[in-house]
């Protein structure tokens, strides 16, 4: 397939470009109050937000519909027809960069591996090797088309060399969590799914750097590439990840699946990671106290589902109203950690959206209604980028010494698809040190919440 440098030179329609990050950044300022800082978001960053959250969700789908796929579940379709979606949306946001007709050659090219993905998990279901072998062959020669079109597009910002690499450990981490959950190791299989979707965020990072490079003036000369970018991806990776893991999660534990517990636990890593993060540096006290109030509402959505299980309405009403209480804990935590840059009533809206958004997806997976489920998987997963958005926002406001960032010279270090190899360690000591400003609240908003009941 030969394609045309002279894309590069179509101008640039911004409003098109990036409107699920311009919608985010509003929400997340209509939702958690205040207005969000121009270091977290700004037209190169919402950029770069935006392609992290559609491929990122291309990740989760994918891995999603080829579980469904090889179990035969009633939600396939839906499933599929969700990833069609996302397909969609990022064919869009190609052609607003690079002409329509680019989005459609951009469009077969992305749908080729999916419809290749599906021939690995027919081949397989028909326990057919040589049509696992040909569906494998055929994402090797995706990968060099895929990667030829990007190099192109970006007159060669991306290399094409690079960008197989980053292909090739996108294809492998899907086919790993597909074989994995196909061989019953359930483990691998969840900690692949979830490799995936961090990859992805890489890609959005190292994509986004190219066009704001190609087009710098359509980007106010600003940089993807700055402490507050990364904070805000960061945080953005965290919450959407959780929402993503939770619904599937929830719908495991309906389903009586095999795999539910290590869906379960991998849901559970971001705590624990981030809880070992506050015990190294502040000690046992400190996490167990931060651990206790975000574990506690994965919980309270895992007594409604076993309540749904039981047809218990009491243990269901139980569990919304427990969830009702931890959105006022969760609320006045993070206003004492902003030092109320992050407004209470706001995160209390903001935090009953995300609630409902996953028991919407939940409940109507149970009543069948899949089309429904997989729009509310959507939202959910969306709507956590607001969060993220509005927390990093609040926190780069709070400590700006802190997200200084000069304009760097060359491509940051992502590798085209993975992400990058430094970590920011001043990033991650504001976020703690927020943590612990308010875990030794927890106690006292707990014992005025009493109060006021």
């Amino acid at each position: 397939m030969q394609f045309k440098k002279s894309w590069a030179a179509i101008p640039l329609s911004v409003s098109l470009l990036f409107p699920t990050g311009a919608i985010l950044t509003s929400a997340a300022e209509h939702e958690h109050g205040g207005k969000v800082s121009e270091a977290v978001s700004n037209k190169a960053v919402d950029l770069r937000a935006t392609l992290e959250s559609i491929l990122s969700e291309h990740a989760y789908l994918a891995v999603v519909t080829m579980q469904k796929g090889l179990d035969g579940a009633a939600d396939f379709e839906a499933a599929a027809g969700q990833l069609g979606e996302n397909t969609d949306e990022l064919s869009k946001a190609v052609g607003s960069v690079y002409g329509d007709k680019a989005g459609e050659q951009f469009k077969e090219i992305w749908s080729s591996h999916i419809g290749y993905f599906v021939n690995y998990v027919t081949a397989t279901a028909e326990k057919d090797e040589e049509g696992r072998k040909k569906a494998l062959k055929d994402l090797d020669t995706y990968r060099v088309t895929q990667a030829d079109f990007l190099a192109v597009a970006t007159e060669n910002r991306l290399k094409a060399s690079d960008l197989e690499e980053g292909l090739k450990m996108h294809v492998d981490q899907l086919i790993w969590a597909f074989d994995n959950y196909g061989a019953e190791d359930y483990d691998k299989a969840y900690e692949s799914l979830k490799e995936s979707m961090h990859h992805m965020f890489g890609t959005g990072k190292g994509l986004s750097w190219a066009i704001t490079d190609q087009f710098p003036e359509k980007f106010d000369n600003l940089s993807v590439d700055t402490k507050a970018a990364d904070l805000r991806e960061s945080l953005n990776n965290e919450f959407s990840t959780h929402a993503a893991l939770a619904i599937l999660a929830m719908q495991k534990g309906i389903d009586g699946a095999k795999d539910f517990d290590a869906a379960a636990a991998i849901l559970n890593t971001n705590t624990e990671d981030l809880t070992k993060s506050v015990e190294s540096v502040y000690g046992a006290e400190g996490a167990k106290q931060f651990n206790e109030i975000w574990s506690s509402h994965i919980g309270y959505f895992v007594d409604y589902v076993q309540a749904t299980a039981k047809e218990d309405k009491a243990g269901q009403d139980k569990a919304m109203a427990d969830l009702d209480a931890y959105r006022v804990t969760q609320a006045a935590f993070l206003d004492t950690a902003t030092e109320g840059r992050l407004k209470a009533a706001d995160l209390e809206e903001g935090l009953k959206m995300h609630v409902d958004q996953l028991l919407m997806a939940f409940d109507s997976y149970v009543d069948e209604d899949y089309g429904a489920t997989y729009d509310n998987i959507h939202e959910a997963y969306s709507h956590m980028f607001g969060v993220g958005t509005a927390l990093s926002g609040a926190i780069v406001d709070q400590f700006p010494d802190q997200f200084a960032s000069a304009m760097p010279a060359d491509m940051p270090k992502t590798g085209m698809g993975g992400m990058s190899q430094e970590t920011d360690y001043t990033v991650l000591w504001v976020t703690l040190s927020m943590i612990f400003i308010v875990s030794t609240s927890i106690v006292m908003i707990r014992r005025k919440t009493a109060k006021q009941q």
